[in-house]
This record gives C-alpha cells, structure tokens and sequence, in this order.
C-alpha cells in the first residue's frame, strides 16, 4: 500500500495577505478546537501571550525585537524573522491537515552546548570561530531542533514554505520572497557548520569539497549537461499494463521461518533466504519468488563447525551453484576472518576458508562478486573483499592444484590476488561493482570513491560526502550511476564526463576534472519520514537488476522501518521534473511508491531483468521481513 504523500504537499496558504492579514474565522475555530484536544503533545503546548510578554519585560532588553533574531515577535508580523507556524495533525488518516499553531511567531538559529537538557544558548557574535556547540533552529515556544538533514526540510518556493520534522510535521510560511531565501541561507550555513565543524565560509567550503566539486554546494554552477542528456537506454516507455490498475500488486507472501538475516536472488533457478537455522530455497517466477519446501539445515543452529553466528552475509558463485556465507566475529560488527562454501546442489558446506595475508589472520566486512553477473559464471574462482582499510580479490583455487575438503583439519587460506592495504583510515563501508568489474566504494566519512578494474591502488575519482556516513552503495551495470544510501536519504551521482577530446567517460576511467555534475537526492517527505520513525534509517539502496550490455535500469529501491520506498529512475533523472520546481541546493525527489509491511523489512530488492513480463514494466519486488517474504508487482504507470 502507498501512503498519502499527496496530504503533505497541500498548499497551507490561506486568506492572509503578505503582511499577514487577519486570520478566517473558521481558521480560528480549528485552532482553537486544536489547543482544547486531548491527544495535544505537552511539548506543542505555548506559554500565554500574557506570560510570554511578563518574561520579556522583566529581561529588561535593550534593543527592540526586530534587533535579535531570538526576540518573540509574537504581536508584531512586519518585525524580523517573523513566521507563520503550521502543525500537521492526523497523521495518514483521511482526516490529515494543516492548522495553524501560531499566527504570528519568529524563528531563530542560536548556537548551543545543551541541546538535551535546559535552554541554554550561546548567542555570542556570529564571526565567533565554532565552540563545540550545535547550531538549533528555534520557533517561537514550540520549535527547538538541532539543524541537521534528520528535520527533513522541504522546500515549497512557490508558497515561500518549508516543512520540516521535529517531533512532529511543521510548516513555515514567509512574509516574502526575501525572508523565505533569508532563512534557508541562514539554515544551509547553519547545516554546514554543524556537519563539517568550520564555518560556512566560501574559503571552508572550497576545503571540504574542493574545487572541482563546489557544484555540489552550489548547484546553480554545476555542469548538469549529463543530466540533461540523460535518456533510457532500455527503449521506448513501457505502455500501460494489462494487469489490474493496482500500483503495487502482491503475488505471493508466504511465511519465511523466522530470524531471516538476509535476501540473495538468483538470476536462475532459485533465490535465498539465510535466516537463524539455514538456507531456505525459493523457486524464481515472473510474478515473485514461492518456497519448494527445501532448506539447507546449519548444526546445531548454527554454522557446522559450531564457531561461528549466523552468516549475515550471501554470495552466490559458479553459475549459482555455490554460495559463501560469511559471518561476523562479534555480535553488532560485520568483520569477519573467514567463510564457508555451501554447494547447494548437495546441501553441503563443502570448505571452511581464512582471509589471510602475509601470514597474519585478517577481517573482511564485506564481499561481492567481481562484476555485475559474475556469478552467472560457472568457473568462477574470485571475489572481492572489503574491510575497513583494505580492498582486495581472493581467489579459491588452491595453488597447488587441488581443494581442500572440511574433513581436513585446517581451513585453506585464501590466495590474494591483488589488492590494496591502505595506511591512513579510509573507514570504508560497503562496494559494488559494474559490469566490467570496475569498483565503487562507500565511507564512513560519507566519501564515494571509484576504482577502475585494473587497479585497487588509487581512486579515479573521489566524491565528497555531504555529511552522512554512505552504509550501501550500488552501481548501474554500465557504470554510469551510483546509488549511495545514507541514514536520511539516498544520493544519487552521474559518472560521465566529456574529456578534452569531447569524449563521454566515466569516472571509473578517468579523471572527471571540473565540469562534474551535481548530484540528486532522494528522499522522504518530512510526513512519511515521521510516520517511518524517528529511530528508522535508509538501508540497502539498490538500482534493479541488469546484466546485459544495452539494458538500462528502471528503478530504485531502499528500506527503511516498515517502509519499502521505490522510485521510478527515468523520472528521477528528467531535469525537468515536477519535483525539480523552485528548489534551491541540491535537487530532492520526492516522487516515490510506499509498500508497507506489517514488520520491520529486512532487505528488498528487484529480480534479475529476465523476469519482467510483457505486461509489467519491471521485474517483480522482493521484500523481506524477519517473519515473512513477499513478491510484489508494479503497474506501469508512473508515480506523479
């Protein structure tokens, strides 16, 4: 099911003037209706006009309120900072709207050491150098919230608004078009201080993004040709389907055992679900994945040498008839020192392997094939490896010519190929890779750097973070765009570049100079972001699902909470799209489908390409939860 997106965006101008004119009388009345609720927040609730006016005097200011920007205002709509504030009630009920929590109020960014506890604000000189402190957006008595990308801001030019998420879904709409862009000037320099600890200066931020990514804080001066540019090399626009008029339609949803850890699909036969006591085997179909009643069992409830926890982590091989589980050292981290090899056309774990180099036992926190489709390949023998400061490909042929078996007492060691020890903290995070075997890598520092296949050495190229720790990063199979999934939102980078030569690259094979287009952003609307949780966050991001040369991917698809989110990606890529209209800074995306399930969702991800159906413009939705998986269908008609 979808939710109610379109409730959010509803337009919360109303008889006012631009001076602020007297509010309607009905307006009045539901404001009034609204204080007198019994379910109204005790943080919403604001001291009386009459209380409000006995502080200030007492504070005996010397300066009027138009002189500071934390001053009350509430009486006066002309002085500075002035605002109208707007609470949105009901949630994604029918009866969802907008009323109006203060009629005259003013905002203010003060600077503070005590966000959690007390009011207690440092208002010195804003040439100050940063204290340590947190820049706080406050309205009026009501609105206190650290300015980071968590309050979801969205921006609405056309009625100067913007919504935001702070314990709750509040609006403010400005006086003017001068005030509107004042205040998301203050709250950009606000964020970046916040964000990179140095203040918005232009010297700052050409530091922290350098000189060839400035576009990517200043977007106005971004080369977005390439986005212009931007067609669907998969053909022409998928027609409207046969099938019934539903968005999103359920094919099969059957129960998945319990404790499921992680979703691997097949491009074959079958797909995967590792959960607490084995591997489950499902049968691919057009329409979705459906249980054959076959698991592979682990002993003992665990992995069969009993050492090991359950594998949070699946990778099929060798023309899927092998897999590498891996699991974590130590409960809450994802490194581990070894894997196992399950064949699963016996169901047996068949070899116990080390990640060894020099000699010394070492960690891995993740592993992926070495492109897109590899492991569609029957002799495949190597994959790649990733930990915190490493990037490297192993191989599983024994060098003297013959496997080791688990009977044997020791595992066998990996052999590393090639690859790369870092000596400074990289902290990376997670990888993918293209379709030729080119590398994109994801940071804790939020940074997305690009390796080309021949070499794990050196970056090609190095995207800033804007802020956020990048925790699953995916790639198109033709390399040319990256999807990196934050806490708060998705990011999503162009690679091309035109050389010197007026050739179009990427930044996987050379160096993308100055003339880098600014990426897009996708993200929830500050109402659906609220209703997912203030404690659920972005994960496993990923493009649908290709490997053929030619083929362009159609969707994108992230988790978060109870919430399967899916973006159409031609609409995402068309710069002249709706949600594109009177922004300021990075574009965002709003424009999206909701599946909502009735437990936390584990993974979704899209089948491979080849089980689309002439009727469907993509291949079926798998969704996992902890207790159940489901297959889910998509119309053909574009999300608006």
């Amino acid at each position: 099911m979808g939710t109610a997106q379109s409730r959010e965006g509803l337009d919360v101008s109303d008889a006012d003037s631009d001076q602020y004119a007297e509010e309607e009388e009905e307006e009045e009345e539901e404001e009034e209706q609204y204080d007198d609720a019994e379910d109204q927040p005790k943080a919403f609730k604001s001291k009386t006009l009459d209380e409000v006016d006995a502080k200030l005097k007492s504070l005996k200011l010397k300066y009027g309120a138009s002189s500071s920007p934390s001053s009350s205002s509430s009486n006066n709509p002309n002085s500075k900072n002035s605002v109208k504030l707007y609470l949105h009630i009901g949630g994604n009920t029918p009866k969802a709207k907008w009323i109006v929590s203060d009629k005259y109020t003013s905002y203010s960014f003060v600077r503070t050491t005590k966000f959690d506890g007390g009011d207690d604000y440092d208002e010195g000189d804003e040439d100050d150098e940063p204290d340590g402190g947190a820049w706080v957006l406050k309205v009026g008595s009501k609105v206190r919230a650290r300015v980071l990308s968590e309050m979801q801001l969205k921006l609405f030019g056309d009625q100067r608004r913007v919504d935001f998420v702070s314990n709750g879904v509040w609006a403010l709409k400005f006086p003017s078009e001068e005030a509107y862009r004042k205040f998301l000037s203050e709250f950009q320099d606000c964020l970046f201080e916040n964000v990179h600890g140095l203040k918005a200066t232009e010297e700052n931020k050409v530091k922290v993004y350098g000189k060839e990514f400035i576009g990517w804080l200043k977007p106005e001066v971004a080369d977005d040709s390439m986005w212009e540019d931007a067609t669907d090399d998969g053909g022409p626009e998928p027609v409207t389907p046969v099938r019934p008029s539903n968005d999103l339609l359920e094919e099969f949803e059957e129960a998945a055992n319990g404790g499921v850890q992680s979703l691997t699909l097949g491009a074959l036969d079958n797909s995967f679900l590792v959960n607490d006591s084995g591997v489950q085997v499902y049968r691919n179909f057009n329409h979705g994945i459906h249980g054959k009643g076959v698991s592979v069992k682990f002993d003992g409830g665990g992995l069969s040498s009993g050492r090991l926890s359950t594998p949070k982590k699946a990778l099929l091989m060798r023309a899927e008839t092998n897999m590498l589980l891996m699991s974590p050292l130590k409960e809450g981290k994802p490194n581990a020192n070894g894997l196992q090899q399950l064949d699963i056309e016996t169901g047996k774990i068949v070899t116990e392997w080390k990640f060894e180099k020099d000699g010394a036992d070492i960690t891995m926190r993740d592993i992926t094939n070495d492109t897109k489709g590899s492991q569609l390949d029957p002799s495949e023998s190597t994959f790649l490896g990733l930990d915190d400061n490493r990037l490297c490909q192993w191989d599983m042929r024994e060098r003297r010519g013959m496997v080791q078996n688990i009977a044997n007492a020791n595992s066998p060691v990996l052999h590393w190929t090639q690859g790369h020890q870092f000596s400074r903290g990289t902290n990376f995070q997670c990888f993918a890779t293209t379709g030729d075997g080119s590398i994109v890598v994801g940071s804790l520092d939020g940074k997305i750097r690009l390796y080309s296949k021949t070499s794990m050495r050196q970056a090609k190229t190095a995207f800033p973070g804007l802020g956020s720790p990048i925790t699953n990063v995916d790639v198109t199979y033709d390399g040319k765009w990256i999807l990196g999934t934050a806490d708060t939102y998705l990011v999503l980078i162009c690679t091309m570049f035109t050389d010197k030569d007026g050739k179009t690259k990427t930044g996987f094979s050379g160096r993308m100079g100055n003339k880098i287009p600014a990426p897009r952003l996708l993200k929830l609307t500050p109402l659906d972001s609220h209703l997912a949780g203030s404690n659920n966050k972005f994960h496993g991001g990923h493009f649908s699902w290709v490997t053929e040369n030619g083929k362009q991917e159609r969707h994108l698809v992230a988790t978060v909470g109870k919430f399967s989110v899916i973006w159409d990606f031609q609409q995402v890529k068309n710069s002249a799209h709706d949600c594109y209209r009177n922004q300021q800074g990075l574009k965002s995306c709003y424009c999206y489908k909701i599946l909502l399930k009735d437990e936390s969702i584990v993974e979704s991800r899209f089948m491979h390409d080849k089980y689309a159906v002439s009727d469907s413009p993509e291949a079926p939705l798998v969704v996992a939860t902890p207790m159940k998986v489901s297959s889910i269908s998509l119309s053909g008609k574009r999300q608006r």
